[in-house]
């Protein structure tokens, strides 16, 4: 089926400023409270949210196969379960609908003041209800950062690195949506030359710049998803803060992994943005040598051509941009991420989240993180305040931006903020 919704020459009768994030070619999913605090499934051009369950209760989704409550819910996972074929049918149609040359509801005053909401008038709540989550290590840059530091150049990256991708499981209980505000936690640490082990709230904490991608139910237990069939049980893409306590998970890690250091939160921006929305920004991904094995090998363009960017804002202040990259350095691409969690059998479902992992580049300051961007604190960052930081302070927001761009279009994720408050006594 042809994706209709992406042609770059379509405009929309909303207003839709030129840098916005938000075109009627984007067509996100979110979820979000109206001001009539009722709690609904919409999308989203320029600064509209649009309330996809009135637009279906009055008709305009006639002929797609949807249930009656199918956008009268407070989560995404029934719509995602629908699988490629609906999402597209339903992103095709919100496109049509929103066409300037479409009269059908541009021309319906009544209709428009029931389906439209300016942004500042709803709060968006999270997406999906996320039973799963992955968090992967597939930058190669990241890795062999972190590598260097904690072990040697010459042993940056541990002998299974370069033949699949690595991750652990996460918490999904403590993902939440941008906005939400960040307690900084407590652990056990280990001081620079003690012996024994003190407890209090990290002092290093850390911001992780990530994508991640939301499945939908791709497979039953015991069987696999191949790297051919991948994208196609993929929804779509957030942007990701896996915010980390560096002090704690030293301490912590070995030789299981991160635990406390990880699981007290992770952010995600609130609109998912389809992988039909992102098609005409895929792009060759690194060269991976050596060959993976035959299940993890891709042909084609694998990556996304998405740019990235992390500022601090210190409270009272201006933000200060601290980091530019781009998704498309990650050595190990989404469809080879969800080929291997799966090649064991491991069954997936609608809502689990994956995380990319930290992407970094090749220069310091495409580093998506503040262990690299100040190499373990010993080169601090300056503020526009003129305070510099190391790692992030109580009451600093940190604030991830990402959008895809070439001569006819931008698409966008909006923004991931998350403000750190300081630990509980």
């Amino acid at each position: 089926m042809k994706i209709t919704a992406n042609n770059p020459n379509r405009k929309s009768w909303i207003k839709v400023g030129k840098n916005s994030d938000f075109p009627i070619q984007n067509i996100p999913f979110g979820v979000f409270l109206t001001r009539d605090d009722i709690t609904t499934i919409g999308t989203r051009i320029g600064d509209y949210a649009i309330d996809l369950a009135a637009l279906h209760q009055l008709g305009y989704f006639e002929g797609i196969p949807l249930t009656d409550d199918m956008f009268m819910q407070d989560t995404l996972n029934d719509f995602i379960s629908d699988g490629r074929t609906t999402w597209r049918l339903v992103r095709n149609r919100i496109a049509d609908l929103f066409d300037e040359e479409n009269p059908k509801l541009r021309d319906n005053k009544e209709h428009r003041e029931v389906i439209l909401f300016f942004m500042d008038e709803v709060e968006m709540l999270l997406p999906v209800d996320i039973g799963d989550y992955t968090d992967f290590y597939s930058s190669r840059e990241h890795a062999t950062n972190v590598g260097t530091m904690f072990r040697d150049p010459e042993n940056a990256l541990l002998p299974n690195w370069l033949h699949l991708p690595v991750g652990y499981h996460g918490r999904s209980s403590s993902i939440v949506v941008s906005g939400k505000r960040i307690r900084r936690p407590k652990g056990q640490t280990l001081p620079a030359g003690a012996e024994t082990p003190v407890f209090g709230p990290s002092k290093l904490l850390d911001f992780e710049l990530e994508m991640g991608f939301i499945t939908t139910d791709a497979n039953s237990l015991g069987k696999s998803v191949s790297v051919e069939e991948a994208r196609d049980q993929i929804f779509g893409l957030v942007l990701l803060n896996d915010w980390s306590a560096r002090d704690i998970q030293k301490w912590e890690y070995v030789p299981l992994g991160p635990f406390l250091s990880k699981n007290f939160a992770t952010s995600i921006s609130p609109w998912i943005v389809t992988l039909d929305a992102l098609e005409p920004f895929r792009v060759e991904g690194p060269v991976q040598d050596p060959e993976p094995l035959p299940y993890l090998k891709e042909e084609g363009k694998t990556a996304y051509d998405i740019k990235l960017e992390a500022s601090i804002q210190p409270k009272n202040s201006e933000e200060a941009v601290v980091s530019r990259t781009n998704f498309k350095y990650m050595y190990w691409s989404i469809s080879q991420q969800l080929a291997h969690q799966t090649v064991n059998g491991c069954n997936v479902r609608s809502g689990d989240l994956y995380g990319s992992g930290t992407i970094s580049g090749k220069e310091p300051d495409s580093y998506g993180s503040m262990l690299e961007l100040t190499w373990k604190g010993t080169k601090p960052l300056k503020m526009k305040d003129g305070t510099e930081r190391k790692f992030i302070e109580d009451g600093d927001t940190v604030i991830l931006r990402g959008h895809c761009e070439n001569e006819q279009l931008r698409i966008g994720f909006g923004t991931c903020v998350g403000r750190v408050k300081k630990a509980k006594k």
